[in-house]
């Protein structure tokens, strides 16, 4: 299913848009989104730029560890940055979010409450919520011949070669951590290095670490099984209905991805004017049946096709959502830890 319908902006939408950054800076200029690859709508930045102005220069990141490097680096500057939970909290620690002017974002009032005020960001000065979903299993029902109901199928020896792994150090050592019963937020430094020492086991089974690549990969048949996002797993199925997803029993990642500023960005009007349009209801419904992520908003979700509204998989069931940890921003020594082993694994 890919978007299925068109709509047009509302006249309160282009007035919100327009006492956005009240006066010249809402109305030209231009705003610099960095955001995960496949992760939104690009006809929404066209309508975007038609409805302000505003000229949207747009590009892409991999995982939330690079995201991090390209702007610890200075690098590359950016206006709108699209992290997720436990990463906002390491940037607002590290002071290198700006805080929001909510009176310039309106349209926050239609994020539901049960996404605000979160614990990486209690005093919801930074962030905006955009997305949301639970890390589950990817796989291909031709080349698997059970249902899985475990994280152990990524080290099943009968599907070497064609095991796909998450190629960023917090999903991978996550995923060990939890196959040994273990919290995806623990700091105890030996159960790290047990779950680091699990996924040098799993190395010989696995075809490739990959991110984005995961599309093309299992779309095409060219892997069994990899652990992957439920939006994107939705968008998989869709190419390939021999693609089936499942909620691993021990548990998984809950996530919340939130539109944030990096400190100094140099239009930050231009910024909260983005970050208030892709607030919207109709923009939410529509960025949401295009990437299928499940949207943080009631009023956005009442606008979805019903396929995707009432899906299982975009909106879990509370047994699954009870099993669910969300991360959190670890102790800088920890961090380090995570980035030794993760070099100790690439290695092996």
């Amino acid at each position: 299913m890919k978007k299925v319908f068109l709509f047009a902006l509302s006249l309160s939408l282009l007035l919100s848009l327009t006492a956005c950054g009240g006066g010249s800076a809402a109305t030209n200029g231009e705003v610099n989104v960095y955001n995960w690859g496949e992760y939104i709508d690009e006809d929404l930045l066209d309508q975007f730029e038609e409805e302000t102005g505003i000229k949207v220069n747009y590009t892409t990141y991999s995982d939330n560890e690079s995201m991090y490097s390209t702007l610890k680096n200075g690098s590359a500057e950016y206006d709108v940055i699209i992290p997720s939970d436990y990463m906002i909290s390491r940037l607002i620690e590290e002071d290198m979010l700006e805080t929001i002017d909510f009176d310039n974002v309106p349209s926050f009032a239609n994020i539901d409450d049960d996404y605000k005020n979160l614990d990486y960001d209690p005093t919801n000065e930074y962030s905006v919520p955009y997305m949301w979903g639970v890390v589950g299993i990817v796989y291909n029902t031709t080349m698997v011949d059970y249902t899985p109901t475990s994280w152990d199928i990524l080290w099943d020896e009968d599907l070497s070669g064609q095991i796909l792994m998450f190629d960023n150090s917090r999903d991978a050592i996550g995923i060990a951590l939890k196959s040994l019963g273990y919290s995806y937020n623990t700091t105890d430094e030996a159960e790290i290095t047990e779950a680091v020492d699990k996924l040098i086991e799993q190395k010989p089974l696995v075809q490739a670490y990959v991110m984005d690549q995961i599309f093309d990969k299992m779309e095409a048949g060219e892997a069994a099984v990899g652990p992957y996002y439920a939006g994107d797993a939705i968008a998989m199925i869709s190419e390939n209905p021999d693609l089936a997803f499942v909620f691993p029993e021990e548990g998984s990642n809950y996530y919340v991805d939130a539109m944030c500023i990096p400190k100094d960005a140099a239009n930050k009007e231009n910024a909260e004017a983005f970050i208030n349009f892709m607030c919207e209801p109709e923009v939410m419904a529509a960025n949401a049946e295009e990437i299928y992520y499940s949207t943080p908003s009631s009023a956005a979700r009442e606008l979805l096709e019903d396929e995707l509204k009432n899906s299982d998989i975009a909106y879990p069931s509370q047994e699954v959502m009870d099993k669910a940890e969300v991360y959190i921003n670890l102790p800088q020594t920890i961090l380090d830890l995570y980035d030794e082993e993760w070099i100790r694994l690439k290695a092996a």
